[in-house]
């Protein structure tokens, strides 16, 4: 069985096929330069503004993400731990509006693990997966046997738990509300990134807001 090739031969091969067929093209064709060559000159796109986002209670879901000791403490992670506050507040106004709370673990975690000002309480489901929080648990079916139509995504990491669950989310059909001061990774670089990802992507634009805890309200 033959293995495809990539190397030098078949790509001179592309590039003289180019210049064959579209002549005029080539030579007006601005030379190609990679990404990685352009990196230090791209620019950075304007924050977005956080939005306010009232959210029905009896269809919304407030995620809770890997916020558990090993990746959430003051002295190796003092980002995670900054928003605990935040993520407690939207925890405590979740349960007094009936809301959903669910948490994650990573696959080796237990529930003790979990920070303690944001200890699940009894009934409240506790997941655990890598970092995408859909892959092989209950996580949908918890959320669909609860008519939950939108999600609240906190925890950390950024780019791990938070993207790729929001994703799934979002994928999947729900609202997906993401509050920055609940989300959190050791490099900023990889907050603003998912920020951008998540209002940008096609997979998550026509559902995600970008939020602060404090702009969001457990309606009616």
């Amino acid at each position: 069985m033959m293995k495809a090739s990539f190397g030098p031969r078949p790509l001179l091969a592309a590039a003289l096929l180019f210049v064959s067929v579209f002549p005029a093209a080539a030579q007006s064709a601005p030379a190609y330069v990679s990404v990685l060559d352009q990196w230090s000159t791209v620019p950075v796109p304007p924050a977005p503004q956080a939005q306010s986002v009232t959210v029905d209670p009896a269809t919304t879901a407030l995620l809770v993400l890997d916020l558990q000791n090993q990746l959430c403490n003051p002295e190796k992670r003092p980002r995670a731990w900054s928003t605990v506050p935040f993520v407690a507040d939207l925890l405590h106004r979740a349960r007094a509006s009936g809301a959903l709370v669910v948490y994650s673990l990573v696959p080796s975690g237990a529930p003790g693990d979990i920070v303690a000002p944001l200890a699940p309480q009894s009934g409240e489901p506790v997941v655990r997966s890598s970092a995408d929080k859909f892959f092989r648990t209950d996580l949908e079916s918890i959320l669909a046997g609860r008519g939950i139509k939108t999600v609240i995504v906190t925890g950390t990491a950024a780019n791990g738990a938070v993207a790729n669950t929001a994703t799934g989310a979002s994928l999947r059909g729900m609202k997906v509300v993401v509050p920055v001061d609940g989300m959190s990774n050791e490099d900023l670089y990889a907050e603003q990134y998912v920020v951008y990802h998540l209002l940008n992507s096609p997979g998550t634009r026509a559902n995600a807001t970008v939020s602060r805890s404090d702009l969001i309200s457990f309606g009616p």
